[in-house]
């Protein structure tokens, strides 16, 4: 066993001697192909690094490998440290570049190592830098034939002051014409609005309560003789408020307005109260549906209804029409004898009713039907019970009272206009020459309740026995003492018999 190790050990060195020179010459090759990669990584700039770890891989393999051919470059401000007359080698690619360096093109040329080169060619144009990069490969110092330029400028940011300010102009014309355009049009509109009716109410072809051909006299005298004494039915009221077509506004007061109406060709009046007042329509509707309200001398009620169109509330009172209008509209345009005098006065007093305060007596229970607040109707025709707010509420006979003031008022607008002599007076509202045209409460508190004023007489109701009658009524209706005043058939009596003694019919 020991010769045999000794013979195994020697063939062994004799193998090993045997290909020594084998093993040189590969150690060499590969040292020298490593030192010329380092040489190579001196001479280029980006791509020396790469080099010299290639030589590094390729001395640690044990199979011999061939280096790539290198290429010679020209080099411009992008040279290696050794690189003489402006040349420079790589196994990768020679460039050109330019690029903008303070607004000035600068161009420099050199050596791509062949690790990342092919990337950073493709990177030819740079838009933010302003930088444009050529690569080549076909001969030796192919880059002296590249000439590359640099990008566009981007476009600028600012608008020409001209191209602005046309621009606004244009935007400015547009917006005018379509402002005209909606004016135009706003304006046609509202205009075709005011060529209707205001309370305009369509015809309805449902007359299910209403058979064809009954005129309204014919309605109110079947609703007198069924018995109830409250006036039409509820449906029937309805169906004639939306059947009403509105002819043209009359007149106009604090609560609302009065418009003629037509309903089957018959006039009516359409009392139109603010939607702010619904109580007041609340209170007059009532009771005019009072039982036993119809009366010759009692503004004729016909239906009420409360509409809506949506934007607003309409609240409708329907009564009977007269060509005369208010009393208001007809003194104002109408001079009266003694005769139409007395006449209008009597009728007056024989339908007094309700002159500004709404109450109800309820025969049943012997009480009134107070509402919440007194002080309802027109301020200047105030009684000073009710100014004062001493108007005792528990006795119906109290707001009779109160009516008998407004009336001694209302007999002095009439005597104003009766002519004597040939003289008369225009037509003035009572306490004209003491208050203004809307007063207060406080203004007419002052007046009425304080300085205990009323409305003057003229001197020429002296010389004339039927004025200074009618003025003796007007002092004892306005007393300041509701038990001083008289009573509305005191005063009916004294006109009947006033009528009588110059020859009246009434």
């Amino acid at each position: 066993m020991p010769v045999q190790g000794e013979r195994l050990e020697r063939c062994l060195s004799l193998c090993l001697w045997s290909r020594s020179p084998l093993l040189l010459l590969g150690l060499f090759s590969l040292h020298a192909h490593a030192h010329g990669n380092i040489l190579d990584g001196m001479l280029l700039r980006d791509s020396g690094r790469e080099g010299l770890e290639r030589g590094k891989d390729l001395s640690g393999s044990t199979a011999p490998a061939l280096s790539p051919p290198l290429l010679w470059c020209h080099c411009y401000h992008h040279c290696p440290e050794d690189s003489t007359n402006n040349t420079c080698r790589t196994d990768g690619y020679c460039f050109t570049m330019v690029e903008e360096e303070g607004g000035v093109p600068v161009q420099t040329a050199g050596c791509l190592g062949l690790v990342g080169s092919e990337f950073q060619c493709r990177d030819t144009w740079n838009l933010r830098q302003r930088r444009s990069l050529e690569c080549c490969t076909d001969q030796d110092y192919c880059n002296r034939n590249l000439h590359p330029t640099l990008p566009p400028l981007k476009p600028p940011l600012y608008v020409d002051g001209k191209i602005h300010h046309m621009a606004l102009l244009i935007s400015v014309t547009v917006c005018s014409i379509i402002l005209g355009v909606i004016i135009v049009f706003c304006y046609f509109r509202y205009k075709r609005q005011e060529s209707r009716p205001r309370y305009s109410i369509g015809l309805e072809q449902d007359e299910t309560y209403i058979p064809p051909g009954e005129s309204l006299k014919d309605l109110i005298e079947q609703s007198q003789s069924s018995g109830s004494g409250s006036g039409l039915p509820l449906l029937v009221q309805r169906t004639i408020a939306k059947q009403i077509q509105m002819v043209k506004q009359i007149g106009k007061g604090r609560y609302g307005e009065v418009w003629m109406g037509r309903w089957r060709g018959e006039k009516v009046a359409v009392k139109v109260f603010f939607t702010t007042e619904e109580a007041s329509w609340f209170r007059e509707t009532e009771i005019y549906q009072t039982v036993l309200m119809r009366h010759e001398n009692i503004l004729g009620f016909i239906a009420a209804d409360i509409k809506g169109t949506g934007s607003w509330t309409q609240l409708y009172l329907i009564t009977d029409y007269h060509e005369n209008g208010s009393l208001y509209d007809y003194l104002k345009s109408t001079t009266l004898d003694n005769k139409a005098m007395l006449r209008l006065a009597y009728s007056s007093v024989s339908g007094l009713s309700d002159l500004g305060l709404a109450v109800k007596f309820i025969s049943d229970t012997n009480e009134v039907d107070i509402p919440p607040n007194t002080r309802v109707g027109t301020k200047r025709y105030m009684p000073p019970e009710v100014l004062d707010e001493t108007l005792n509420r528990s006795h119906f006979q109290s707001y009779i009272m109160a009516d008998m003031y407004s009336f001694g008022l209302i007999l002095w607008e009439i005597a104003r206009r009766c002519i004597s002599g040939g003289i008369l007076e225009e037509y003035q509202l009572p306490y004209h020459e003491s208050v203004p045209t809307d007063p207060s409460y406080e203004d007419m508190r002052e007046v009425v309740c304080i300085k205990r004023l009323r409305p003057s007489f003229p001197n020429r109701w002296t010389s004339d026995e039927c004025l200074r009658q009618m003025g003796k009524l007007m002092t004892e209706s306005w007393a300041h003492n509701p038990a001083s005043r008289l009573t509305a058939l005191r005063v009916k009596k004294t006109l009947a018999k006033m009528s009588e003694s110059q020859d009246i019919k009434l």
